[in-house]
């Protein structure tokens, strides 16, 4: 999956102009309650802005309120440059870049804003990857690093016609065993299957009903 795949597209999107007054961009995030918004100029992304990078911006530069608001434009504060990611970059480079702020900005090669991902997009992507919205019985099991581990997994799903929602696995510390969590819809046989897979060599971790 790619970060153009899920991102909000511009017109989507929320933004603020470099040359737009202070007191514009903190009405617009309070309006629409967002927690920030990508700067622009001439369409290439410069910065974020946000309530916060605004009142410590005021309490740093000794001006009346109103004078600051309306004399300082988006980008004379704006801050966290770096917060912005390549539109043809797979999804899971967003984790990384994150760095506690609520946002990305997706851009082009040259710098030219596409669109933004938010920590809420990611969230919901991952729900998604874990089937999290929908029912079923979650298996969660360890197996030995080994060749055509996951090949032996896929023949005892089709031998037992389990209807798969996810399927994720996780390195172990030691990088000696792989954890997996299987995900399945919820049928009686879901008994004789764990027993399967404990007889082929995969440890049982535990079997629950989400």
């Amino acid at each position: 999956m790619f970060v153009k795949s899920i991102m909000k597209p511009i017109h989507k999107s929320y933004v603020s102009q470099k040359e737009e007054d202070l007191k514009q961009v903190l009405e617009r995030l309070n309006k629409y309650d967002l927690h920030a918004m990508p700067v622009i100029e001439d369409q290439k992304f410069i910065g974020m802005i946000s309530r916060e990078i605004i009142y410590r911006a005021f309490f740093e530069s000794e001006q009346q309120k109103e004078t600051f608001l309306r004399g300082c434009v988006a980008g004379d504060v704006a801050l966290y440059k770096e917060l912005s990611i390549d539109d043809e970059e797979v999804f899971e480079r967003t984790l990384p870049l994150f760095k506690g702020f609520p946002l990305l900005a997706v851009v082009d090669d040259q710098q030219n804003f596409k669109g933004l991902i938010t920590r809420f997009d990611v969230i919901e992507q991952f729900e998604s990857a874990f089937g999290a919205k929908k029912k079923g019985i979650r298996i969660a099991f360890t197996s030995e690093e080994s060749e055509g581990r996951i090949e032996r997994l896929g023949d005892i799903i089709k031998s037992y016609h389990e209807n798969v929602i996810s399927l994720a696995t996780f390195d172990e510390t030691d990088k000696l065993a792989r954890r997996i969590v299987l995900k399945v819809e919820n049928r009686d046989n879901i008994e004789q299957f764990t027993r399967k897979l404990e007889k082929t060599g995969f440890r049982i971790l535990s079997v629950k009903e989400v």
